[in-house]
């Protein structure tokens, strides 16, 4: 069913686009009040920050534990939740709650934020994301209480559980402390329950949807099927040679214990799939180590979950595209399944302009922080694209280009590069066919 503008003044991906920034202009007027912060801050930091925290990045130009004062860490965690489980799903819910009806165009409106292929189940799945999201937050709430309470005492405790466990399952990244979680490098639970809350997060509200009512795996969906074995291979993979490549550096896992060595590159492996979070810093990482989180950055989290990046499933369509075509098949198939052609070019889509963007904001931030490394520029830009925060430690020394490029950056990460495609683009109404004809390539 096609929506004409008579029925909707403006298409669902503008709609999108509006209401995301009201909320980034109505979170910076927040946090510029005096009472917000400890010392003032400028609009451009608040912008940065706010809109850092709406698309759940992590990337800060002034420290949060010190810049902020309660109430402002308080926008910032609200911010995270709002902007982790999406605007428009707490406007479902509102609407659920008061009993209102949810017609085709509210329907279609959940549809584009969740990135959703058809509009049938969306209220449904509303209404676990947010059952799913308070139970999973609550129980790592306890678990961090139980670690942080007596360490900190009940009041910052508690208060410290509770914004890292929203933090981390909205893979997030922000954290009270300036360093991260780096002193509980080798902490089994803060990093056993913090990973597993923004793997959680990040895996997407589809898959666990799926997964609570299909238990045997050969009845899940192909999608959750690629998630959970894509998601597996890729962080065992990574934390093997994140391992190999940091156990002899000093500077990250060198100088610790074995045990405290494999924790660490575990959780730095998990950590770029859009989380944010980091326990060895990383500004000490070997160059193939910083490379290889870069790529884990732009490939990101699930379709539908709380993290960034081009998403994991999009990368295993045109990988499993290219395998195709070199053993000269003529379908793409996965766990016996045949993947529709639409898929490829949305896959092949998001691909091309997510490139084309980072490659745009590389190509300015090179020449506005032209002292800074250009890797350390890289990173700095697919860590924003991605939804990630992590940082080599470039962001406190951004120029004002260079801090509205990453702003803009982490807002189209957020929201998705298609989606602000077709915010701006008309429509095609054209319905004439052509003769095809072959060109060279290669």
């Amino acid at each position: 069913m096609k929506v004409t503008s008579k029925s909707y003044p403006i298409s669902p991906p503008q709609l999108l686009v509006s209401v995301f920034l009201f909320f980034i202009l109505l979170g910076t007027l927040l946090l510029k009040l005096p009472f917000a912060t400890t010392e003032g801050i400028t609009w451009l930091d608040s912008l940065f920050t706010t809109t850092s925290a709406m698309t759940v990045t992590g990337l800060i130009v002034v420290d949060t534990g010190t810049a902020f004062t309660l109430f402002g860490e308080i926008i910032i965690m609200i911010l995270i939740q709002v902007g982790g489980l999406g605007i428009m799903s707490f406007a479902m819910l509102i609407f659920i709650m008061l009993g209102k009806k949810i017609g085709f165009k509210e329907r279609l409106l959940i549809q584009q934020a969740l990135n959703q292929t058809s509009i049938g189940g969306v209220i449904r799945l509303v209404k676990h994301l947010f059952l799913f999201s308070f139970i999973v937050e609550g129980i790592g709430f306890v678990f961090l209480a139980s670690e942080w309470i007596p360490e900190y005492g009940w009041a910052k405790g508690s208060y410290y559980s509770l914004f890292h466990s929203i933090s981390a399952f909205n893979n997030a990244g922000f954290s009270i402390w300036a360093d991260g979680l780096m002193q509980y490098v080798g902490n089994p639970l803060v990093n056993i329950v913090i990973s597993s809350l923004f793997i959680i997060g990040g895996i997407g509200f589809t898959v666990l949807t799926d997964l609570w009512y299909t238990r045997k795996f050969r009845k899940l969906s192909l999608h959750t099927k690629l998630m959970l074995v894509g998601t597996l291979v890729i962080n065992v993979v990574a934390m093997f040679v994140i391992f190999v490549l940091e156990v002899n550096n000093p500077k990250t896992l060198g100088n610790l214990p074995l045990m405290d060595q494999l924790f660490g590159a575990y959780f730095q492996a998990v950590s770029p799939r859009t989380a944010g979070f980091n326990t060895i810093n990383i500004g000490g990482m070997e160059d193939p180590s910083i490379l290889l989180m870069i790529f884990l950055m732009f490939i990101g989290a699930g379709s539908a979950s709380t993290g960034g990046g081009i998403k994991l499933t999009t990368f295993l369509v045109i990988s499993l595209s290219v395998f195709t075509f070199l053993r000269q098949k003529k379908e793409l198939r996965a766990f016996r399944r045949t993947i529709d052609e639409k898929f490829i070019f949305r896959s092949l889509a998001i691909s091309m302009i997510s490139v084309l963007l980072v490659f745009s904001a590389l190509f300015i931030m090179s020449i506005t922080e032209k002292d800074a490394p250009f890797l350390m520029v890289l990173f700095e830009v697919v860590s924003a694209f991605g939804t990630v925060g992590l940082s080599m430690g470039l962001t406190f020394d951004l120029s004002v280009i260079g801090k509205c490029v990453i702003v803009f950056v982490m807002f189209v990460g957020k929201l998705g590069p298609l989606t602000l495609a077709f915010s701006l683009a008309s429509p095609s109404k054209e319905k004439i066919g052509y003769p095809k004809e072959d060109i060279l390539t290669g």
